[in-house]
């Protein structure tokens, strides 16, 4: 994957442009960002918060009106029958 600047081509993977895996830097490759960092803090911070229930709340949900909800499950009892 790698070549240098007398190479007619050359091919270039993303995750290691933008610093996905940490220590691995490959040589060929010139490291523009250190996502990876930022990545792994954003997924630990999900994963937390999931974990001790302060996400999602009812501001990442959809919500169904009660009578909505009767409609509908009237309309698959009435499906199910049929």
């Amino acid at each position: 994957i790698g070549a240098g600047v007398d190479c007619d081509g050359q091919v270039l993977v993303l995750h290691d442009v933008l610093g996905l895996y940490g220590e691995f830097k490959p040589k060929f490759a010139k490291r523009y960002a250190d996502i990876g960092a930022a990545v792994t803090s954003a997924l630990r911070d999900f994963d937390r918060e999931v974990r001790e229930g302060s996400f999602p709340t009812d501001e990442h949900s959809f919500t169904m009106k009660e009578s909505e909800l009767l409609s509908l499950q009237r309309s698959l009892a009435q499906q199910k029958a049929s």
